[in-house]
Parts: C-alpha cells; structure tokens; sequence
C-alpha cells in the first residue's frame, strides 16, 4: 500500500537557461516517493499570466527569488503537510486559495506552479509509473508533433527580425525520432545558408541562430531553402510555424515593424500574414495579432484558418474561459498550453480540454527561460496533446525535453503512435495530399 500524504515540501533557489535564479521544489511523501520540478519564466509575456514573484532592487536587475522560495517554505509547505498528492485537482485549489489574489502574485506563480508540479511528480513517483502514464489514467495517447525553433527573434533576439520564432514542424515524418533527424538536417543546411551569407549573429534565447537578416522575408525565404537544401519537400513533408507576437510591437490594433521601420494597422498587418501564407510554406502562426486586438484575430482565422493553423498565446494566455470565447468567436483554431501561465496543473488541463472540446489542435509549450525539468515532455504525452514547442534543437535545457520524448517513445515500441497530420485541426496540404 502506499501513502501519498506529503511528508515534507520545501522550495530552494535554483538557475535558469539565462542564468536568472527561479525556484525548485522538492516534494516527499509518507511512502518515500519523491517529486521534483523547476518553474520556468517568459519573456514575451500575455497580460493575463500568471505573475512570478521577483525580490526588486538592484540584485540580478531585481529578478532574484528569495521571497518566492520564502513563499514555498513558510507558507505553502505548511498548509500542504499531510495533504493527499494524489488529489492534484484538490492540491491545486488549496494553492489558488492559498494566494488568495487572481493572478498569484502574492505568493508567486514562481512558487505556486513549481509547487503543482513538484506534487505531481511525486504523486507518480508513489504510483510507480512514469508521469506520462499517470496522467493519460490508461487512455490511449499520442507522441507528439515536435515545433522546433531554427531562428530567434523579436523578445529572444533584441528584436534582429519581428517575428519571435521561425521554426519547422514535420507531419509526414513516420515517427518522432524521425521528426528529429529530419530537424537536425534542416537546422545543419541553415546554419551552412546563414555561415555562407554572413548572417550569423549569435545565439537567441531559445537556442535558435539569431540572424542578421535585412527583412523578416529573407528569413523565411532563407527557411525555405534549408528544408529544400535539407532534401525535403516544403509544405508536404515539412512546413514553418510561425510566432508572430504581435502584442511585442503593436497595440490597439496599431503595429510598428522594427525592420523596415513600417507602421501597418490590423488590416495591413492580416494582408502581409496573408502573403506569407501565399508565398511560403506555412503551417501555423501563433498571436499573429495582438491580444488586444481579438477583431483582427477573427478576421485572420476566418481568412487563413482553413488552411493554416492559428494559435493564440498572448491572447489566451492558457486560459480555459478565454479558449471557450476564443472558439464562440472564432478567433482561433489552436491554444498554446503554459502551466507557468495558467498558474497550476489543474488549469493548465482546464485550458487544454477546453481547447479539445472546442475542436482546437493543442500545443504545450515550454518558456524563453527554461531549465533541466522536463514536465511539459510528459504533459504532452500524457494529456494527448498532440504538439510539443520546446525551442530550438541545440541547448541542453532544449534537448532533455525533447530526449524524454524520444524515451516515451521507446518505451511505447511497436504501440506508440506519432501526431503527424493528426495534430492539426485544419484541412491543410494533407488533406489536398489524401484527395489527389
């Protein structure tokens, strides 16, 4: 028999990819079992997030975590010894009412979601089953399709190009490995275009190249040449994912590209997505408005969302009301799942149902400030997500997610069964594909 009570739970200062502190949590329970997790943070931010709890003042720029980890050890840990780990749903509200504010900024979202986490990986720990499937309770799942960063811009990158994230997905790989494989070939061939033409300029906050391009088209154009160059076809094997981030350059429906200095309104903004769209080999864009701008979100998905995926981030902020208004208005067909944004476990799946049930696709996504902690890599196995976005393939705080998929994926054999095509929720060249 085991006993699932927390014994003992304790926070600890800990650094994250951009060397900031951020907060670890360790939970112990009565049978032994031990749960550990690491709260990541953003840089491009929604309005509606969960806020982390920061010291101020002139240490780290004022981004330390000493009262956070205060929070974890003097308040939170007491109210959750003896508690049930197994009860997540329960252990989650008992840390919303803990903090008693609505956007966890008195004890933390720092605190509160590595706290959720931590539980819950020693809730699986007590099972004795891998997180994965512990959350999936027995019911089939998918491996997801991986998004993988190749360039970093806007808030990754000081803004070198507007668009946040360039990346690549391939739904006509056979399996996820081979989703890897493909990716490590396409990032080799744009490393080799970029080194050839002088364009590297470093390395973006998620691991991606940060380019010295002239036009947010000569990335894409540039993108499109390495699948080509990388021996793939664009659109039928491989296809771009876009992060757009409008709300980082633009509000109240006023937009303003840092590249070529241009001022567009949402009308303009949608026009110019739209001749992306045309031109190249897109399958998804993510917050191609700003939050504040949920017109300019229904008119896009309404133009482009047959035929490309549109994800809101920013705008939903992996919230389970804002998904359900989102899907009455049709103002996206896919949400972007952050545990760190919605603050708990708990609300984090509230947001990712309330996107299936609508018939969204589903991404969970890690944060610009990441670490070792590879939860969002059984998250997404383990509530069918269907799509992973980790960041790009280079970067060890990348890699071990991507690596525990790979494991999860093994250890399914012949039984797992990889997202592909199956992960998006619009028709798309596949459908086209299907029909010829």
């Amino acid at each position: 028999m085991t006993d699932a009570r927390i014994a003992k739970l304790y926070g600890r200062r800990v650094w994250d990819s951009r060397g900031r502190p951020t907060v670890e949590v360790e939970a112990h329970l009565a049978d032994g079992a031990v749960g550990r997790a690491i709260a990541p943070a953003g840089a491009s931010t929604g309005q509606g997030e969960a806020l982390d709890l920061r010291d101020g003042g002139s240490r780290f720029g004022g981004l330390d975590v000493h009262r956070a980890v205060s929070s974890v050890n003097t308040e939170i840990a007491p109210a959750l010894k003896e508690q049930d780990a197994a009860d997540q749903e329960f252990i989650d509200q008992l840390l919303v009412n803990l903090d008693g504010t609505s956007d966890r900024s008195r004890l933390g979202g720092n605190a509160i979601v590595a706290t959720s986490m931590a539980v819950l990986h020693a809730a699986a720990a007590s099972a004795d089953k891998p997180l994965w499937l512990h959350l999936s309770g027995g019911r089939p799942v998918r491996i997801p399709l991986p998004e993988i960063q190749i360039f970093g811009g806007g808030a990754h990158a000081d803004r070198r190009v507007d668009v946040q994230d360039f990346m690549v997905v391939c739904p006509a790989a056979g399996s996820f490995s081979e989703a890897l494989d493909w990716t490590a070939e396409i990032y080799r061939a744009a490393g080799s275009l970029m080194r050839k033409a002088g364009k590297t300029g470093g390395v973006a906050d998620e691991g991606g190249f940060w380019p010295a391009f002239d036009s947010n088209e000569e990335a894409l154009e540039t993108l499109t040449l390495a699948i080509e160059n990388a021996g793939f076809a664009p659109s039928a094997q491989v296809g771009i994912s876009l992060d757009i981030a409008a709300s980082q350059f633009g509000s109240a429906g006023k937009y303003r590209l840092a590249l070529d200095d241009s001022a567009l309104d949402t009308g303009a903004l949608i026009e110019m997505l739209g001749r992306w769209i045309e031109t190249y080999p897109i399958l998804s864009i993510e917050d191609p408005l700003g939050e504040d701008d949920p017109e300019g979100m229904i008119e896009f998905t309404r133009r482009y969302g047959d035929r490309c995926q549109v994800i809101g981030d920013d705008f939903l902020v992996t919230n389970a009301k804002r998904v359900q208004a989102a899907a009455a208005d049709g103002a996206a067909n896919a949400v972007l799942i952050k545990p760190n944004q919605a603050g708990t476990v708990t609300e984090a799946l509230a947001a990712l149902r309330a996107g299936q049930e609508a018939g969204f696709a589903t991404i969970v996504s890690a944060r610009s400030g990441e670490s070792e902690d590879v939860t969002i890599a059984h998250l997404s196995v383990g509530w069918d997500a269907g799509q992973l976005k980790v960041g790009s393939f280079t970067r060890s705080e990348r890699m071990a997610k991507w690596n525990e998929v790979l494991r999860i994926e093994e250890a399914l054999g012949n039984s797992a069964e990889f997202s592909g095509w199956s992960a998006f929720t619009f028709a798309g060249p596949k459908a086209s594909t299907d029909a010829s």
